[in-house]
């Protein structure tokens, strides 16, 4: 069975530093396959600035490699879909190995819904930048993925600065945010 590796996220938008954690989790972890999966609403905001439609186009330009899949899954939903509902999901078709997060998402970890299960289930892979800490007492399995990446989907919105987005979709991006 193809062993994956499961990437979430809002992606408003997908990034460079998105594009780096994808490469490395290929690089580094025995997986087959990366299969990204846009959020329609992240739990922990009341909403995007891009539609789920955008961000979905956005991601296939920019990850654009034979082992990476965009999934709409949890667009599809048009509802809050927990990570826990999406790896059962890709169950049914892929050996679910892994599950990569920012490092940023270990604070609120515990309160993710069906935690326990996804700590039972899955290794985490933590995608760290420089400046974060990183407690992991929580977790039974992780990996540690060090990307050289110091930007963030809310820094180019709140800033409007594209130099870290991709020239694919640097036009598109411009439309929304500005």
């Amino acid at each position: 069975m193809v062993k994956i590796a499961i990437f979430g996220g809002s992606f408003d938008p997908p990034h460079f530093g998105h594009k780096k954690i994808i490469d490395k989790a290929l690089e580094i972890l025995d997986i087959d396959r990366v299969i990204v999966v846009p959020t329609y609403l992240n739990p922990f905001k009341s909403s995007s600035s891009a539609t789920a439609d955008n961000r979905f186009i956005w991601a296939k330009k920019v990850f654009d490699n034979d082992r990476v899949t965009i999934s709409d899954f949890e667009i599809k939903q048009n509802r809050v879909v927990y990570t826990s509902q999406t790896v059962e999901y890709f169950k049914m078709f892929y050996n679910v190995k892994f599950v990569i997060i920012g490092a940023d998402n270990l604070a609120s970890l515990n309160k993710w819904y069906n935690f326990e299960y996804l700590n039972s289930s899955i290794t985490w892979v933590i995608a760290s930048r420089d400046s974060i800490k990183i407690d992991t007492t929580l977790l039974k399995r992780w990996v540690r993925l060090d990307v050289e990446a110091d930007i963030s989907s809310s820094f180019i919105r709140e800033n409007l600065n594209f130099d870290g987005v991709d020239s694919k979709i640097k036009d598109d991006i411009k439309k929304v945010y500005n």
